[in-house]
């Protein structure tokens, strides 16, 4: 009789489990380049035509591959109300053309795999000039000069993609995990300029993640059980939106890497 009763706990037990990992979130973070070459980084890629008839081929080739993912929502870094507006233009045919990746690879994937889009961004200070400005007066040029120098090198590889390479592979090495990893020097870096109870670098990454965090909860609390969505952003916010995602109870991630093409 005892064995009988384990055996249905066990039973019981199970039944919860499986039905929430039925229900579970998955999450694919998609880093992105801009395509549109906004300039609003402190280092920046130049992108080219992504209009030409070649970058189009590659683009189509790329959310091809995405699709296999079946997303059933693309959020994207735009506000909502531009988001929505402009998918619907977009699904009409009159949104004029647009280099921009949210159209690009976001809205493409959404018409392709009829999902739904949203825009998730939140706009905020990021007070790059306070932590200069402390670094040039209190002789901290140089640790200052060492993380710019840093991402600039990053930038210049990316650049040397950009000119020789498929939209898919400079999409594979913003999602690559050494790449992200790198992407993280530049703000350890900035935890070391200031001194005492004036830390400008340690205000500058607490700015940035709450941006980030805030993302994050436009994310959530916009998800229902057994959404499957692709967050399309700039590849500089792709660590702080997985470790946010990551610790969803509930949640499950996805590498790019497994979708996009080789070549």
């Amino acid at each position: 009789m005892l064995i009988r009763c384990l055996l249905w706990i066990a039973v019981l037990t199970a039944f919860p489990a499986a039905a929430y990992a039925q229900d579970d979130v998955t999450v694919m973070v998609l880093g992105v380049f801009h395509m549109g070459n906004p300039g609003r980084d402190l280092h920046n890629v130049h992108a080219d035509d992504m209009l030409a008839p070649k970058r189009q081929a590659e683009i189509a080739a790329a959310v091809s591959s995405l699709a296999r993912f079946h997303p059933t929502r693309i959020d994207v870094e735009w506000s909502n109300d531009d988001a929505v507006t402009q998918y619907d233009a977009y699904l009409k045919d009159t949104l004029p053309p647009k280099r921009n990746e949210v159209v690009q690879l976001g809205f493409r994937l959404a018409k392709l795999s009829g999902a739904t889009v949203r825009g998730v961004d939140v706009e905020m200070d990021f007070p790059y000039p306070v932590v200069q400005d402390y670094a040039e007066t209190h002789g901290m040029n140089s640790l200052f000069a060492e993380a710019n120098a840093g991402t600039a090198k990053m930038v210049e590889e990316d650049q040397a993609l950009m000119n020789s390479g498929t939209v898919a592979q400079i999409l594979r090495r913003a999602n690559d995990a050494n790449r992200i990893r790198t992407d993280l020097a530049f703000y350890g870096r900035m935890l070391q300029i200031g001194r005492g109870d004036i830390q400008p670098g340690a205000d500058l990454l607490a700015a940035w993640y709450k941006r980030n965090f805030y993302i994050c909860a436009n994310i959530v609390q916009n998800t229902k059980p057994g959404d499957r969505i692709v967050v399309i952003y700039g590849a500089g916010h792709e660590y702080p939106l997985r470790t946010c995602l990551n610790q969803m109870p509930g949640y499950k991630l996805v590498e790019p890497n497994a979708y996009l093409p080789n070549k």
